[in-house]
């Protein structure tokens, strides 16, 4: 990486070198049998400089020359975009908490026999159930170092486990499912099993819906899949100086219910997106986007704050080496004060929503989702009375979200990505069959 950083600097402005390698072992269970066990190892590195005022960019994995990625990088900075930015000279980051040596020491064994555990209490409560698991292991090792002196490195690990099952009796599907993430090595299989046994409870019977306004539940799960896509839009940067997004104009602004806050915070000690800088070394922060319905911040990587006249949040994102964009890290909804249990008791007719299918097709830039219920209930008179199918909700978060009926009060992690607790709108649109 010197060397590469070395020669980039004889012939650009600034330059900037990221380097990535990591290990991963998953282990796959597919319709109730071990399916799969692998090992992966991969690495990359990127170079990006600037040169002349304009960005150029050069990637390679495996056997790298360094002299012919920094021709690259030159040739590619002739079409590249003007640079609205400096390299951060950062070496003081957060002391975020990411890597436990002891994910590197869980056996193979002990992961496909947590893999059996998963599957094994599913199975025996449900005939004909098919159950697909996986049990993965990984690290990451990050490094990124710069012309004007920003350096750092990390290691972090990870653990992921999780169960699903799928059962089809004549033309009915049912789906079901969860998992856990961590930087700690996860054992407690129970966790997740409890929660596929009450969803299969839950399930057993089937209950017709009425169509029209009604109040609905949206569990985290539910909350991810129809709030998020929306709002990971419209608080983009990016989407903001496109013109794109609907609250591009509305900052400081109060749009959404005042128990409504929304954080982006990677620097939570072994939470699964954590981490010390971003993709560019810019140092990770807590950053309030929505603060007690009041749109506070969007989020931002260099280039994007650079045309926007303001800082980068530490949001920059590149995959395994791809190109530079704004990204969430690891968003935090603020919880509420109301039990989840309370939320149901509280509705005389509705619903509560563990997964859409679809939702992302409506106008998402205006807020807009539509989608199938894949898991979810009827609430009558205070009590889940079952599943219901053939059944779609569709709505606007702008309006949804601006007076909410209650916020949970346990948030939940759902995919590494989101910790947010349930969410109880006062009426959303349903239609059913």
């Amino acid at each position: 990486m010197e060397e590469i950083l070395e020669l980039a600097r004889k012939v650009s402005e600034e330059a900037e070198v990221y380097a990535v390698s990591s290990q991963e072992t998953p282990v796959h269970f597919e319709a109730n049998r071990l399916k799969a066990i692998e090992s992966k190892q991969s690495s990359s590195l990127s170079l990006r400089i600037i040169k002349n005022g304009k960005l150029g960019y050069a990637a390679a994995s495996g056997q790298i020359d360094p002299r012919q990625l920094v021709d690259i990088a030159v040739e590619t900075s002739e079409f590249g975009m003007p640079a609205q930015f400096s390299f951060p000279s950062t070496r003081s980051f957060p002391a975020v908490q990411i890597f436990d040596p002891e994910v590197e020491s869980i056996s193979i064994g002990q992961m496909i026999e947590l893999g059996r555990k998963l599957i094994e209490p599913v199975l025996k409560s449900t005939n004909g159930i098919l159950c697909d698991a996986g049990v993965t292991r990984d690290s990451v090792t990050l490094t990124v170092m710069n012309s004007r002196g920003g350096q750092v490195q990390y290691k972090k690990s990870g653990f992921a486990m999780g169960v699903s099952g799928t059962l089809i009796r004549d033309t009915d599907m049912l789906f079901v499912g969860e998992g856990q993430e961590s930087c700690h090595p996860l054992k407690d299989t129970q966790s997740i099993t409890d929660i596929v046994l009450n969803q299969l409870e839950l399930a057993k019977n089937t209950a017709e819906v009425t169509t029209g306004q009604m109040p609905v539940i949206f569990t985290p799960d539910g909350v991810v899949s129809a709030f998020l896509p929306a709002l990971m839009s419209a608080l983009n940067g990016k989407t903001v100086l496109l013109g794109a997004s609907p609250l591009g104009q509305r900052l400081n602004e109060k749009v959404f219910d005042t128990r409504f806050s929304l954080f982006d915070d990677p620097t939570l000690d072994f939470a699964p997106n954590s981490r010390p800088c971003d993709d560019e070394g810019t140092a990770s922060r807590r950053t309030p986007l929505i603060e007690k319905g009041v749109i506070r911040n969007f989020f931002y990587d260099l280039q994007t704050a650079g045309q926007a006249h303001t800082q980068s949040t530490g949001n920059g994102s590149r995959g395994r080496g791809g190109l530079m964009s704004p990204s969430p890290s690891a968003w935090i909804i603020g919880t509420g004060q109301t039990l989840f249990e309370d939320m149901v008791k509280d509705i005389k007719e509705g619903l509560v929503i563990e997964q859409l299918m679809g939702a992302e097709q409506g106008n998402v830039l205006g807020g807009d989702f539509s989608g199938n219920v894949l898991l979810g209930y009827k609430v009558e008179n205070g009590k889940i009375t079952g599943r219901v199918k053939n059944t779609m909700v569709s709505g606007n978060i702008y309006q949804i979200l601006k007076e909410t009926a209650a916020i949970g009060k346990v948030a939940k992690w759902i995919g590494g990505g989101v910790c947010t607790p349930a969410i109880y709108c006062s009426s959303i649109s349903v239609a059913s069959k």
